[in-house]
């Protein structure tokens, strides 16, 4: 089990702060992950619907779309941050 934590719009869009949740074996990379939880509803859809308008995080580390998926316990799913 993994926990996923959504941010900010993210949050609101998919409706929950957090879920846990056992991943299929072929989920692999971040990128896989993605497009499987954009599968699991209407809003997780319209909340990964541009992957240039989210960030991951992956065991609290940045992650790619191309990171490895290597047993993670906890990614984190939110718009990019900004500050002044």
């Amino acid at each position: 089990m993994i926990t996923l934590l959504y941010f900010a719009w993210v949050r609101a869009m998919i409706g929950t702060d957090s879920e846990s949740l056992a991943l299929p074996a072929d989920i692999t990379t971040v990128a896989a992950l993605l497009d499987w939880l954009a599968t699991r509803s209407p809003g997780h859809a319209a909340a990964l619907a541009d992957r240039s308008r989210i960030r991951i995080a992956v065991d609290q580390a940045f992650a790619t779309s191309a990171t490895p998926l290597n047993n993670p316990r906890e990614i984190a799913i939110f718009p990019p941050v900004t500050g002044g």
